[in-house]
Parts: structure tokens; C-alpha cells; sequence
């Protein structure tokens, strides 16, 4: 079936001056992008007064976990309302993939963060994984292999330094994975099991992605000033020295690192905001191919243990009750919280469990007030309450000053970090992240919006080697978004909702016409994205690159 876009003013890409066109679409390619076009097609499509650009890309994504689901729509509909046609998933350590077939640690993956409920199944490997969700999902998936995860997977979350022998099996799961097509690995230094790992390790698993010429995703040991990643509160930065670990595990190579959304937690964190970016820049010029990250919101979602140091996160129950660590406990939060200027009253409960609503949408400190419960008790009751796996919001994560200013830096791009959940306060990067990275631009509040445009859709697609995604070029796939720019220029953000949105097709099929989801359509328009790179390594059994594509 040939479609004919007709009148669009045409964004491609590459960062280059929109132009108004047309655009051929024959069954999932685009055949022809010109000013005019004359050629017969079975439907058109009038694009006149909107915008088009390539499907955009959400370039940090943990929906690997939903699109498994038995019925995946709905984790996907509010990502494709605010035009996000593709995902690179797996972040964070923690993917969906990443362990052997019988492995007996399975329900440690996920952080804290993910399960498998309701899913089609468990595919621990990257080849199971693209087989069961190509064409079987709403939307396109690139997928990283979590660190977090291969190395729960030969030893659970057990806080030790792995043997050689596990070592070498961790090792082999995530190279495996890479020759299948992940898009490089992800670390979660901030999870269990991850937040063990020593510094060798963490090298070996940054040659692996020198080795295959793909991305290390790195979601850091700290994002704040202070924190319970390191044991002295005074000095250097936490998050200055998480960085500096990354500066070490990647020096000397040209290692393609990536560093997981730009956050500075804390009031007194965002004073390290020029020094990031001098590091970044000086990896860089020292050869390391170093970007990062970024959502538009000043708040982010974590699991609530996010603020529990690892030396007690490691405890039995029995040692936490223990009066002398609690003591410890408490005088570490307390100091870090004046430190940090970060505090129980920064943190806002999502989610604590059925039974639990009323501790939803308030924050620990009016927890506390309603209980009579001192802050910190009151924080490890929602703990406990929690299982040790409730979701909070947070703030300051950053401000719109630091996101302007790296909206327009040429080594950053965007992501929304977001998912649906199933129950409690959702976070508002689900419903219109992107449009506002579009009206930022159009304010003149970041970069031009031909750059921003790149920063969602091309660049991303660079950077993961997504081939045929992220241009409106000939031969490339038909994955399309259609904005109005009036709309976006004068809505009002954060509302729950996206705006300035007009149409989505994927892989050459419409999606969304207006504020109407084709349900139908969604059920089969994602593709698996595997990317075997530059090396040309792949499994005799992976499944072929062109039938995923």
C-alpha cells in the first residue's frame, strides 16, 4: 500500500532547516521525501499547517518489562499519544534479559522496580526476548543486557564481590547477549546487586562494550552532593566522585559511555552542574565518547530504599533492629539531609501497597505528623510496609534553568525514564515529556527546534546504531510523528496529558489519527531492534536481523 503525506513542513533528522514536502510511504519504508510529488498512491494524507519529523525515540526506557506483557497497550498508549514511536530499554542494570535459562534468581531482576506479572513469559536472553515481542508489540524496542541483572543471575543480590567462576559466567551472559543484538549494557550502580560491584568488575564489563563497539549506559553510585554510596559525608561531591569512577573505568579506551539522566538531587547538588559538564568534556577530548541524558521534569521516581546505604541494605532484619545501627543509620540521614539540602519532606509516596492509598500523593515528614512518628521511623515503617519495594517521587531532581542549558548542549539527548505503573501516583514524564522538550525550543528556551528534533529522533538512532530509525530519509523505516507547533507553543505543560500531537504511524502504519489510538493496529505495528554493530558477531541460532527489522 503506498500512503502520500502531502504539505508537511518536514523536519529530517539531521538537525537541518525544516523544509515543506511530501513523503511517499510504501508498506513500512519511506520511498521518496521531495518538495513535490506526483506519484499515484492508495491513500493521502494532508498535511498542511503541521509539522512531521521520524517517529521519536525515547533514548532511556525500561519498558523491555512491559512489552512482555500479555497485554502491553496500555503501559505503551501514553508514550505514543506524545508521539514516541521507539525505546532503548533495559537501563539501569536492570533489564528484562540477562540470565541463563535455569536460573533460580529471577525474582531478583527488576530493582525493586519490575516484576514478572502478567507476562508472556521470562526470556533471559536477547534472542528469546526480540523473538517473543517482534511484531507482538505496540511500539519499536532497542534493548540493552543489565549488568544489575547477569549479575543477580550467578549470585543473587548477595552484598560480596563475585568469584572467579561467577565472575567469568557474568561475564559470558552479557557478551552473549551483545552477540545477539543488545544495544550495548547498562549499569545501575545505585541497585542491588550492582551497587556491589567493585571497580575491576565494572571494567570488565566496559571492555566487553569497547569489544563490541556499543554504548555503556550508566546510571551512576550517586546523583547528589551527599549520599549513602560513600562513607564520608564531608569532601569531595558524591556525585562528583561517582563520576570520577566512571572517569577511571573508561580512561584510556574509546568507549562509547553513556550517562544516564543528568540529575542533581538536592538543593546543594546543583552547584556540581559546571564541573559534570567540564568532565564530560574533558572525557571527550582524552577520547572517551561520553555523552548524557536528560527528561524534562524537575522531579524523578526511584524505589524507596534509594536513600538506604548499602552496608544496611546488606543487613539481616534481625541486624537492622539492632540499636547501635539504627543509631549509626540515623545520624548518617541526618547529616546528609543538611549536607544535601534534601530532606523527608522532598520525598512524596507513589506507591506503598493495597491497603496503603492513604500514604499515597503525601510526603514522608506528613506521614510522619499524622502517625507521631519521628521521620526516620516513619520512613522505614513505609519501608517495611513496602516490602522494602515502594515507589516515591522526589525533588529537586534539577531546575528549568539546568534543563535549558543542556537541552542545548551538542552531547546531550532526551528520554522520558518513565513507565506506567499499575496503581498509585503515576509520573508525569508518561504524558508529555517530549512535547515539552518541543516547546522549550519553540520559547527559545533551549536549542532551535530543528536541533531538538535531532535530539529525539537522529541522534538517538546514532548513538544506538538503530539503522533505517531516526530520519525521514528513502529507505528508511516509516515511523512518523505529525505536531502542531501552534498548539505546542501555547499549551499549558503538566496536565496529564500531551498535547499538540496530530498523528503516529509506525513502521508504516497509523497509530494515532487525532485523539483516536487504533487499538487494531498497535497489536502487531512494533519491531524487535536488534543491533549487531560494527563488529559483525552474531549467534548461528539469533534470529535474522532483517525479519526483526
Amino acid at each position: 500500500m503506498k500512503i502520500l503525506l502531502k504539505n508537511g513542513k518536514i523536519y529530517d533528522g539531521t538537525g537541518s532547516d525544516a523544509f515543506v514536502g511530501d513523503i511517499l510511504i510504501e508498506g513500512d519504508r519511506i520511498r521518496k521525501v521531495a518538495g513535490r510529488i506526483l506519484d499515484e498512491a492508495d491513500q493521502v494524507v494532508d498535511l498542511f499547517g503541521c509539522s512531521v519529523s521520524s517517529g521519536w525515540i525515547d533514548g532511556h526506557s525500561h519498558n523491555d518489562w512491559f512489552a512482555i506483557k500479555k497485554e502491553p497497550l496500555p503501559y505503551f498508549e501514553p508514550f505514543i499519544r506524545q508521539g514516541i514511536t521507539t525505546f532503548v530499554a533495559g537501563n539501569c542494570g536492570i533489564s528484562e534479559t540477562g540470565f541463563e535459562r535455569d536460573c533460580k534468581y529471577t525474582d531478583k531482576m527488576g530493582g525493586g522496580l519490575f516484576f514478572f506479572q502478567d507476562t508472556t513469559g521470562k526470556y533471559g536472553t536477547m534472542e528469546e526476548f526480540f523473538g517473543a515481542i517482534d511484531r507482538n508489540c505496540p511500539c519499536n524496542i532497542a534493548a540493552l543486557v543489565g549488568h544489575c541483572s547477569a549479575r543477580a543471575a550467578v549470585a543473587g543480590s548477595e552484598n560480596r564481590k563475585l568469584t572467579a567462576e561467577e565472575e567469568r559466567r557474568m561475564l559470558a551472559i552479557l557478551e552473549k547477549n551483545l552477540q545477539q543484538g543488545a544495544a550495548g549494557i547498562s549499569l545501575g550502580l545505585m541497585y542491588e546487586p550492582g551497587l556491589y560491584a567493585e571497580r575491576e568488575e565494572l571494567k570488565k564489563v566496559a571492555e566487553l562494550c569497547v569489544k563490541y563497539k556499543k554504548p555503556l549506559t550508566v546510571h551512576p553510585r550517586a546523583n547528589s552532593a551527599v549520599s549513602m554510596a560513600y562513607p564520608e559525608l564531608l569532601g569531595r561531591s558524591h556525585l562528583l566522585r561517582a563520576v570520577d569512577e566512571l572517569v577511571d573505568i573508561s580512561k584510556g579506551t574509546d568507549l562509547k559511555l553513556q550517562y544516564s539522566h543528568a540529575i542533581f538531587v538536592g538543593k546543594r547538588s546543583l552547584k556540581d552542574k559546571d564541573e559534570f559538564v567540564r568532565i564530560i568534556e574533558k572525557l571527550r577530548a582524552d577520547g572517551v565518547d561520553a555523552w548524557f541524558d536528560i527528561y524534562n521534569e524537575c522531579m524523578g521516581v526511584s524505589v524507596i530504599t534509594v536513600i538506604l546505604p548499602a552496608w544496611y541494605q546488606g543487613m539481616s532484619e534481625e541486624e537492622r533492629k539492632k540499636p547501635w545501627n539504627r543509631m549509626k543509620l540515623s545520624l548518617l540521614i541526618k547529616a546528609s539531609s543538611l549536607l544535601l539540602g534534601f530532606g523527608f519532606d522532598d520525598i512524596e509516596v507513589a506507591y506503598i501497597g493495597s491497603g496503603y492509598e492513604r500514604y499515597e500523593g503525601k510526603t514522608v515528614r506528613q506521614i510522619a505528623k499524622e502517625e507521631g512518628m519521628k521521620d526516620l521511623d516513619a520512613y522505614l515503617m513505609l519501608c517495611e510496609k513496602s516490602n522494602f519495594q515502594g515507589r516515591v517521587n522526589m525533588s529537586p531532581y534539577s531546575t528549568p534553568e539546568i534543563i535549558g542549558e543542556f537541552e542545548g548542549n551538542d552531547h546531550c539527548f532526551y528520554m522520558t525514564d518513565a513507565w506506567v505503573e499499575e496503581h498509585g501516583i503515576q509520573n508525569p514524564a508518561i504524558y508529555d515529556c517530549y512535547p515539552k522538550f518541543i516547546r522549550d525550543a519553540l520559547l527559545g528556551k533551549g536549542c532551535s527546534l530543528p536541533a531538538a528534533v535531532r535530539k529525539m529522533t537522529g541522534a538517538i538512532a546514532d548513538r544506538f546504531q538503530l539503522e533505517g530509525r531516526g530520519y525521514v530519509k528513502e529507505g528508511c523505516f516509516a515511523d512518523f510523528t505529525v505536531f502542531r507547533e501552534d498548539v505546542i507553543r501555547q499549551a499549558v505543560p503538566d496536565q496529564s496529558r500531551p498535547f499538540g500531537i496530530e498523528k503516529v504511524w509506525i513502521n508504516g502504519k497509523m497509530v494515532l489519527d487525532g485523539g483516536t489510538v487504533r487499538e487494531e493496529e498497535l497489536k502487531t505495528a512494533g519491531r524487535a531492534l536488534p543491533v549487531f554493530g560494527s563488529l559483525g558477531v552474531r549467534q548461528t541460532d539469533a534470529p535474522e536481523k532483517e525479519s526483526m527489522r
